[in-house]
């Protein structure tokens, strides 16, 4: 059961990150740093989102891929400013 949800929060972390990237950077491409920082960003978002609501959201819902963008958004804007700050 652990793995079969592992998996479902992977696939919907890497379709939240494809939509963080896109709406951030309009760029259609699917790279793997968009995966990872969409599956952070879906993680970070459930745990937000059960913390504010105390509802528990399914990753295979209108509710749940909404969580997960918004954390995705939050997670890959934060990684831009950090590495933004890097460079300067």
């Amino acid at each position: 059961m652990l793995l079969q949800s592992l998996i479902v929060w992977i696939i919907v972390g890497a379709i939240a990150g494809w939509l963080a990237g896109y709406i951030l950077h309009r760029d259609t491409k699917f790279s793997i740093l968009d995966v990872i920082l969409g599956f952070i960003g879906a993680i970070v978002g459930g745990y937000a989102a059960v913390y504010l609501t105390d509802k528990d959201f399914e990753a295979f819902s209108i509710p749940g891929l909404v969580v997960a963008v918004l954390g995705a958004l939050a997670v890959t804007w934060l990684y831009n400013w950090y590495q933004a700050r890097q460079k300067a």
